[in-house]
This record gives C-alpha cells, structure tokens and sequence, in this order.
C-alpha cells in the first residue's frame, strides 16, 4: 500500500501517487528548504518557529550569494544571476505569508486523511520564479510536501544509527537547499549495507555532519579540567560535555543542533 503523499503546489493540490515522493520533490526543484514533522497527534508542528526563520535564512543567503540554487533555469538557454542583495524582514515576512497559506490549504485535509498512529511530515520549499523575475513581480513561489510519518521507537538497538564516514562537506552549508539531494547521490553509492546514515569531514578526521542529521558526541570530562561539576542520583561527582562541529567549520545551524546547545 502506497503511503499517503499531499503536494500544494502554485494553488494546485495532488495526492496519493500524483504527489512523487519526497525525495523525487526536492531534485525536481532548486530552492531552500525545511522539513519538520508533527508531534502529539497531529496536533503540533515540532519547532516550527525555529524552522520558518530557518526557511527564511537559507532563502536570504542562496539569494545574495548563489541565486542559480534558487531558480530553475533552460539548460538550452540558462539565464545568468547576480546575487540579490536580501535585507530586513519583509522577505521573512513574504515567506511566512507563503507558508501559511499552503498550510491552511492542505494540512486539514492531510490530518483527517492519516492512519491510527502515524504523524505527519511537513516539507516547505521556496522557489524562484524566472516568469516572475522577468515580469519584475514576487519571484517566490512556495511548494508544500507533505507525507506519513511513524516515529520509530527511541531507546531500542533496531532505532540506533549505523554510520560511515564517506566525504568532504557541503558547499554553502549554513543554507539547506533542494539541489543538496541531488549532489549527496555519489555518496549514496559509497553507503555499505548496513549503515543508515553518512558522515562528513574534510580532513577525515573532524565529523562535521551528517549527510541528512547533525553530529555530536558526549564524553565524559577530565575532572581536573571540569569547570562545572554536577551530582548524579547517587552523589558521584561527574562531568560530560557535547561536542558538535562549529558552524565556522562548515555545517548547517540545524534546528536540533540549536536545541541541543541551548
């Protein structure tokens, strides 16, 4: 059985198998993008304040340093972009109008459609449009995706991630974008039977990323170089720190790995 898909596109609503998959969505079209998913029921979209400024940023920084991963271009006749120069909130402000309408249009539908026990995830990608930008009118068009998703069970050795370390780190990393998907398929190639997520370090030896999820490690403190000492249940001193690579370094500012360090 196919599992339910919604696509909310340029005021056209697909479903079922006329909505692709979300991985063939998001390399049928360049653009920033975020994707959260809803939490207790359908009656919450996790973080998504956090995601909607996400959506934002990575839109402002394609658009004043790379346009060509925000607009889809004639190969036979490609046009040639200068970076847009994306200040203020009035795009933010754009975006969030963008979101919420396609979110009025087809989240109530996909909520009453889904099974006992599934949630939802939400896919939002902003998009340019080369008629628009011609015609000097909006040039952002907002494409909604939105799918099954069965949480897996946290805390079991099945739900644990099996990795390998495989390339180099992205391009423009502080943005998340559509044509990443495409790009990542080399990598795909290298993934060994077992492993169900990809790491990435320019120098083999820091982790920056994952190809799809942030990286951390928690380790356990030198006492003699703790600065913070905490007391567990049985009043044993001890001290962890996690470690995650800085966004200097090149990695995305992930919503989770915001979270994590607060």
């Amino acid at each position: 059985m196919d599992s339910m898909r919604f696509l909310y596109s340029k005021g056209v609503l697909s479903c079922s198998s006329d909505a692709p998959p979300i991985t063939t969505f998001l390399e049928s079209l360049p653009g920033s993008y975020t994707t959260t998913r809803t939490h207790e029921n359908g009656t919450t979209l996790l973080f998504w304040e956090r995601h909607l400024k996400r959506l934002s940023n990575s839109t402002r920084i394609l658009l004043n340093s790379n346009p060509e991963l925000i607009f889809k271009t004639n190969k036979k006749s490609p046009l040639l972009f200068s970076p847009f120069p994306v200040t203020g909130l009035k795009w933010e402000s754009r975006i969030r109008s963008l979101v919420s309408n396609s979110l009025s249009q087809v989240l109530p539908i996909a909520l009453k459609e889904r099974s006992k026990g599934e949630e939802l995830a939400v896919t939002a990608l902003v998009s340019g449009d080369i008629e628009k930008l011609k015609a000097m009118k909006n040039v952002l068009d907002l494409h909604l995706h939105i799918g099954s998703y069965i949480p897996p069970v946290f805390g079991i050795e099945e739900s644990g991630a099996h990795l390998a370390l495989v390339g180099h780190g992205r391009d423009l990393a502080d943005a998340k974008y559509s044509d990443w998907v495409r790009l990542r398929k080399p990598l795909e190639k290298l993934r060994p039977p077992s492993v169900t997520e990809l790491l990435l370090s320019n120098d083999g030896d820091r982790i920056l990323e994952g190809c799809i999820t942030n990286f951390f490690v928690i380790c356990q403190r030198d006492m003699s170089e703790a600065e913070g000492k905490y007391l567990d249940g049985y009043n044993n001193v001890y001290s962890v720190e996690v470690q995650t690579a800085p966004v200097s370094d090149g990695v995305l500012p992930g919503v989770i790995r915001e979270l994590v360090i607060e």
